[in-house]
């Protein structure tokens, strides 16, 4: 009976010491996801004016704000370091696809070398992902551009928001793999056949301007 109760005695003991282990660990992994979160919200945010910034022509603030959001990038990836699954948690994906479309937006506009997944240090869905919302945020780029004066940037990214698509379209794998594309895919479709009506009108009034003034040129002549 006493060896029992001894056995029983250490077992509740080791009991204690596992729970305590169990809450320290947990207590750790709650910590980094709270930091995670809150650097994932920074992260979007930085994103999401550098994006204004682009549309707003701005490209020094721009490239500034980019370089604020690489480094809230790294943070955010070294806070997860440990924790895979905090990694490949929707909140920091979403803050890194972020990253991505901001990335690849101000590339696009600037006419410059895209970055890839690597340079990103992104998985393949989330630059993907980013890429997509990168192609419908060229739409309000192209339109600014029309509205002004129609000119060779914007067919320039009409062709980019084509290119995109044509890779989208080729990347055929189940959503689970994937993050959902497939519906990212079919919004890029739309936006860039808006896109492509807006353009072409665009096209049509310039060159019927061009002939009306000729007229009225040969008339006053």
């Amino acid at each position: 009976m006493d060896t029992k109760k001894d056995s029983l005695n250490c077992n509740l003991s080791r009991l204690d010491l596992i729970g305590e282990q169990l809450r320290e660990a947990l207590f750790t992994k709650n910590c980094a996801r709270d930091t995670a979160l809150s650097q994932s919200r920074a992260l979007i945010r930085l994103c999401a004016n550098t994006i204004r910034a682009i549309h707003r022509g701005d490209m020094k603030e721009a490239k500034l704000l980019l370089d604020q959001a690489s480094e809230s990038a790294d943070e955010l990836r070294m806070v997860v370091a440990d924790d895979p699954d905090l990694y490949f948690a929707g909140y920091t994906q979403d803050g890194l696809k972020e990253f991505v479309e901001a990335n690849i937006l101000l590339s696009l506009v600037s006419d410059v070398e895209l970055p890839g997944p690597e340079e990103l240090q992104v998985e393949a869905s989330t630059y993907l992902k980013g890429l997509s919302e990168a192609a419908t945020e060229l739409r309000r780029t192209i339109l600014d551009i029309i509205r002004i004066d129609h000119s060779k940037d914007a067919e320039r990214l009409l062709e980019a928001m084509d290119e995109i698509y044509s890779l989208l379209v080729t990347i055929d794998f189940p959503d689970a793999i994937t993050g959902g594309l497939r519906r990212n895919t079919d919004v890029v479709r739309s936006v860039r056949e808006r896109t492509r009506g807006d353009l072409t009108m665009s096209v049509r009034q310039k060159r019927l301007e061009q002939a009306l003034y000729s007229v009225e040129k040969l008339r006053g002549s």
